[in-house]
């Protein structure tokens, strides 16, 4: 795939302690295979769908040994530029701009509400390979936080987004657009949420069918936090990994209901 427009997401990966026993649940879960580890990467090991790239997974560095989890990153034609946003926006940059060889510039930041995610200015590895509607495949994302308000200053400010929030007042819903196509979701996280966890940015990938995903998941030690549940963008559920990272699994194919109102603010 080319090179992504600035803000759209292009990749994700996580940390897990155990990354057999990733690779193990990942590959059961969504179908995926894996390549061979980088060992000049910090054994960085990409995983596959149909031999196209979805997302990797890597072992934590020394003194990171923190509860697992998925990172999203997002496009930028300049890393060290986008890094200099950040900052005058009140975020936080993590990890400094880095080169990862000829793959591209990446840095690690949060928003002023605590969400992290990655920067990502492509070289020779330019993102997903597989496309959004493939089983397996990265296909959409959400932040989850406690303090939207900081989030809808900080992201358009950053990236060149415009924002349209969905009339619902049972939820705080809102969708940042790149070139008039929805990019990422922006949720308040409720009081159903426990106070212990932190605001962050789940990832969905596609599946054929929620429910058999969900039952995999779970026989395999995942537990479900939400769903399954029909909408009208299709079946999903949100479930924790057994090494505590959140994601989400989505039937696209099967939808419920009308599309809801988006205006524009």
């Amino acid at each position: 795939m080319a090179v992504q427009p600035e803000g759209t997401p292009c990749w994700a990966d996580a940390m897990f302690s155990d990354v057999e026993g990733a690779k193990s649940f990942y590959g059961d879960v969504l179908g995926w295979t894996f390549g061979e580890e980088a060992t000049e990467f910090g054994n960085y090991t990409q995983a596959y769908v149909d031999g196209k790239a979805v997302a990797a997974v890597v072992p934590p560095m020394p003194g990171q040994e923190e509860q697992s989890q998925w990172c999203l990153y997002l496009a930028s034609p300049d890393a060290a530029a986008t890094a200099g946003k950040i900052r005058d926006n009140g975020g936080q940059v993590v990890m400094e701009p880095m080169q990862v060889g000829d793959f591209g510039s990446m840095c690690l930041a949060s928003d002023p509400g605590g969400v992290v995610f990655g920067v990502w200015q492509a070289g020779t590895h330019e993102g997903f390979e597989a496309p959004m509607d493939q089983v397996g495949a990265f296909c959409w994302a959400e932040i989850f936080t406690r303090e939207p308000g900081k989030s809808d200053a900080f992201f358009p400010a950053v990236f060149p987004y415009t924002s349209q929030q969905m009339d619902d007042d049972a939820m705080d819903f809102r969708v940042y657009n790149v070139g008039g196509n929805p990019a990422l979701g922006r949720m308040k996280m409720t009081e159903d949420f426990p106070p212990e966890v932190p605001a962050y940015i789940n990832v969905y990938f596609g599946v054929a069918d929620c429910d058999d995903a969900v039952a995999k998941a779970t026989k395999l030690g995942a537990v479900l936090r939400f769903g399954p549940m029909d909408s009208p963008f299709g079946r999903f559920a949100a479930l924790t990994d057994p090494q505590g990272a959140n994601f989400s699994v989505i039937d696209t194919t099967n939808t419920q209901g009308e599309m809801p109102d988006l205006t524009d603010v």
